[in-house]
């Protein structure tokens, strides 16, 4: 099933009955256009996307161990999408069960599968947003479907709209925009490598020590993120790690260049 191009969709957990029904549409349609559809198994979007997309191809991203669903509610849904056309993924062992600071690596994985990431609804803080800023960075496309201004549900994705994301008005937007990133030899040989050892040993999720080293070492002014690697001495994907805490912390400030800083009223 990962030989196939793959589309996320992703969204507000608290979905409305519009927001969850045009992501089932997007789903469906994405499906029957031959490609995998990539959520993250969260109630709302997530779970209309992955109950749309059961008969034609499904993966669900997980924060914590494959033995560890997240939300309850939806063992399942889960279930389901390994008794038919889908899979489930994690960079996580068995038996972890998911924190909060995990939910940033479960989106990393939905923007890598993924050709393109389409969010429908995401509040401002939403995670949903990180899925989408990880795709940007990834150079996948990123779609936003727009919503009401008066619907917090919606200001989120009306944002990325006006950072440049595509807009979404129906299904065939996803579809099409898809199409030149999907041609079949694209994806006629595929390979995967073993991860690289770091250390001798697989990379684990930063501690508290990492995350001290990482905040001690920015301040008010804007650095670049491989000085922040080669000062505190840790690996790129533990630095980016504890980069996404503070970001979701609100205490991590982005700019130009890719450069980043952090806020000093802590």
């Amino acid at each position: 099933m990962l030989n196939r191009p793959a589309v996320g969709i992703v969204g507000s957990r608290n979905a409305s009955i519009s927001g969850a029904k045009f992501a089932a549409m997007i789903a469906r349609d994405c499906g029957r256009a031959g490609y995998m559809v990539v959520s993250g198994l969260a109630r709302g979007i997530d779970t209309a996307a992955h109950r749309a997309s059961l008969d034609t191809g499904t993966i669900a991203a997980m924060a914590g161990g494959l033995d560890q669903p997240y939300p309850p509610e939806n063992i399942g849904l889960l279930e389901d999408i390994w008794n038919g056309n889908g899979l489930a993924v994690s960079e996580m062992p068995f038996g972890w069960e998911p924190r909060a600071r995990d939910f940033p690596r479960r989106n990393r994985l939905i923007a890598g599968i993924s050709l393109g990431v389409a969010i429908v609804e995401a509040a401002v803080r939403s995670g949903s947003l990180i899925t989408a800023r990880m795709a940007g960075e990834f150079g996948r496309l990123v779609f936003a479907v727009p919503g009401s201004p008066l619907d917090p549900r919606c200001h989120g994705t009306n944002g990325l709209l006006k950072e440049g994301a595509m807009i979404v008005t129906s299904p065939e937007d996803v579809v099409e925009a898809l199409a030149p990133l999907s041609q079949p030899d694209l994806f006629s040989m595929p390979s995967a490598e073993e991860p690289k050892r770091e250390g001798g040993r697989m990379s684990l999720p930063p501690d508290e020590t990492d995350r001290t080293l990482v905040s001690d070492a920015l301040g008010p002014t804007p650095v670049e993120v491989d000085d922040i690697i080669r000062h505190t001495g840790l690996s790129a994907s533990a630095v980016y790690l504890v980069l996404l805490e503070l970001d979701m912390a609100g205490r991590l400030h982005r700019h130009a260049g890719g450069l980043v800083s952090i806020s000093m009223t802590d």
